[in-house]
């Protein structure tokens, strides 16, 4: 098979191979062809003077129309224009899930090298411009030259709130359509490849002799795949897979596999589409809608053939205007745009699938339970049970078919793969109707207890005091070193999380995911980049599974630990509720020491409050209890605290008896430098009432 990678075209600026970042954008396709007239138009529209906010260019176009990798192509040849980093972001799940912009918004901010354990923690809707994340990742923009590649937007809703005052950044937004409400934006939409681009793919693809010698066949064969990429892929891997196989014979198959889609039932014979019936009819063209300062343009790059466009000259730039007016968010998000039945990527979905082994069909089924659609040979050979290298070398053959995509390598180097999100409903379907429910849940199983293994061994890697770590993995599923596991644990962080929040949200592996939660717990923060969100999200989700089974104390753990966080972030009202509601499962679990911390949790709400009055009196509350237990360093603690109450009340009476019930304490159980602080603040406060403070 002959491949190759088409010439990029160089932009102006840094030097490409110096901009940081690049490494970021997905890998895209070995061989790019075509789009000169969308690369021109988005080279256009780019060069256009903006003010006010970053200039956004959408890319639209039907799944399987090769967005991304268009998208990719342009984001490399105007990498040098912008020095201060390429940033990319994903904004739909490959279940066509929709990622929360305050997520994508931290994601983006660490890609900076910014902190994010300083960045609050998301409010109540965590949705919108207003995000702690979101304002700090525009903060953090303002004066840089940047690039910020944002793919699969669902909705102008996740789009806006990144949106920076800071019109040296670019922001390329690819999305399926309608995209809604965002102003002074004129969209490429895709279309089919020309001709001779379609004919160039499949001769790189299948081989210039073969398609050489049948240019009928090849056009036929380039007409019945509507000129898509996607589409195009999938018939050269099934001509690369059956070299018997005449290209026009190709090309009939894919007519009439398109042609009985949705009239048989789910099959897997190249004449039946696997889940045809169930689609809904082929949606409207993609579009964005227009704002005000946009009616009466026209649409560039939606013809699939036509000359190349020459740029416009650049309008006169409008003056800035408030940032509100830049975007007017629509109603809530429609559903993912599908593949329509009579799409030709159905067609060729459904011989590509047809030409699989069982093997190959049952991992590629298999891989829409891994976490993200993303897997490498350790978490694949989890789903169906084999040894890694056999994992690996059939997650290649399925990447040559066309029938994944291939993901930037892992920091060892660790080849990686993604289920494309325009095949994930069919494949899920595929699945459900040809793996038993059992076969799944042993799958989904297997997958917990290898990442339980693979972040506990990361763990002792990173931190070899705390004990002996679990049996070593097999040679191909181990992690080297210590660089190597924080490397691991930071590459597959939103993986991670994003299989035990799925895990626990079906709720019928409830003992692994725990296990799992467990781990990343002790693990993430020994990396040194563990994000107060991240692990906010998982003591949520110990919380929802100790309330699901009825353990009080484990619930109130883990609420004592999301208002730690909520106190950290300076939320002082959200921590109060936390703690009260640890106070209640507490009291249901008869734990006395759990009962302290949160009666010194909530009161140490109200003192940040200024409410020096409640303060007092649950610091009081945790004194009794402390002293219950015979836990005089805590009760020196407390009676010190319930004077500083005191004294902000200027009640100093009463603070000067506390401060020496707590020297009396200290003294007795030998604590010098605690009697020494106690001393200096009854000092102070002695020498203020003198003064009448």
């Amino acid at each position: 098979m002959a491949r190759k990678t088409a010439t990029m075209e160089a932009g102006t600026g840094a030097p490409v191979e110096r901009v940081p970042g690049l490494e970021r954008l997905p890998a895209g396709p070995a061989l790019f062809v075509g789009r000169r007239t969308e690369l021109a138009a988005l080279r256009a529209a780019a060069a256009r003077p903006a003010e006010g906010r970053s200039p956004v260019l959408v890319l639209a176009g039907r799944p399987g129309s090769g967005r991304t990798a268009l998208a990719v192509r342009f984001a490399v040849t105007v990498a040098g224009q912008y020095p201060d980093g390429v940033l990319f972001a994903r904004l739909s799940a490959p279940d066509g899930g929709r990622v929360p912009p305050a997520r994508a918004a931290r994601r983006l901010l660490e890609q900076l090298g910014s902190d994010t354990a300083d960045v609050p923690l998301p409010g109540a809707a965590g949705d919108g411009r207003d995000d702690p994340a979101c304002v700090a990742l525009r903060a953090a923009l303002a004066g840089r030259r940047v690039l910020l590649v944002l793919d699969d937007v669902r909705d102008a809703g996740q789009l806006w709130p990144l949106l920076a005052d800071e019109p040296g950044c670019l922001v390329l937004a690819t999305t399926a359509g309608p995209l809604t409400g965002i102003e002074d934006i004129d969209p490429v939409i895709l279309g089919g490849l020309d001709r001779s681009a379609a004919a160039e793919l499949l001769g790189d693809l299948v081989g210039g002799t073969r398609i050489g010698c049948d240019p009928v066949g090849a056009a036929d064969l380039a007409e019945a795949c509507g000129s898509q990429p996607a589409a195009l892929r999938l018939m050269a891997g099934r001509l690369r897979g059956k070299p018997d196989l005449a290209v026009t014979e190709a090309a009939k198959e894919l007519l009439r596999a398109v042609a009985e889609a949705g009239k048989a039932e789910p099959d897997r014979t190249p004449a039946k589409d696997p889940e045809g019936a169930k689609e809904s009819a082929e949606p409207a063209d993609p579009s964005v809608g227009k704002g005000k300062g946009e009616r009466g343009k026209g649409r560039r790059g939606a013809a699939a053939t036509g000359p190349e466009p020459t740029a416009a000259p650049a309008p006169p730039a409008e003056p800035a205007r408030d940032p509100a007016a830049w975007v007017r968010p629509g109603p809530e998000p429609a559903e993912p745009v599908p593949v329509p039945d009579n799409d030709p990527l159905v067609g060729a979905f459904t011989l590509a699938y047809a030409g699989l082994t069982a093997a190959q069909a049952r991992m590629l089924r298999a891989l829409t339970l891994a976490p993200a659609q993303c897997a490498d040979a350790r978490t694949a050979s989890a789903l169906v049970g084999c040894p890694a290298p056999e994992a690996a070398t059939t997650l290649a053959a399925l990447a040559e078919r066309e029938l994944l995509a291939e993901e930037p390598p892992a920091a060892d180097g660790t080849a990686r793969y993604r289920v494309p999100g325009r095949l994930h409903p069919r494949l899920v379907r595929l699945r459900e109707r040809e793996d038993r429910p059992a076969e799944i849940e042993l799958a989904r199983a297997r997958l917990l207890e290898r990442l339980v293994r693979l972040t506990e061994s990361a763990r002792s890697l990173l931190d070899p005091s705390e004990g002996a770590g679990p049996d070593p993995l097999p040679g191909p599923l181990r992690l080297k070193s210590a660089a190597h596991a924080r490397e691991w644990l930071l590459g597959e962080r939103d993986p991670l999380l994003g299989a035990v929040a799925d895990a626990i949200g079906q709720g019928d592996l409830d003992g692994s995911a725990g296990r799992l939660v467990t781990a990343l717990l002790r693990s993430l923060p020994l990396t040194g980049a563990a994000a107060p969100a991240d692990l906010h999200q998982l003591h949520e989700l110990v919380l929802t599974v100790a309330e699901r089974h009825g353990r009080p104390r484990r619930a109130s753990a883990a609420l004592l630990n999301l208002g730690d966080l909520q106190a950290a972030a300076g939320r002082w009202e959200q921590a109060s509720g936390h703690y009260r509601a640890a106070l209640e499962h507490a009291r249901t679990a008869d734990d006395e020491a759990l009962c302290a911390r949160a009666l010194e949790g909530a009161a140490g709400c109200h003192r940040a409050l200024g409410d020096a009055v409640r303060a007092a009196d649950w610091y009081g509350r945790a004194l009794g209890v402390r002293q219950s237990m015979g836990d005089q360093a805590a009760e020196a603690r407390l009676l010190a605290r319930v004077a500083e109450a005191h004294e902000a009340q200027r009640r100093f009476d009463e603070a000067e008896r506390e401060y020496r019930a707590s020297l009396s304490v200290l003294r007795r159980i030998g604590d010098e430098r605690g009697r020494e602080a106690v001393a200096v603040a009854l000092a102070e406060l002695r020498e203020r009432a003198s003064t009448g403070w």
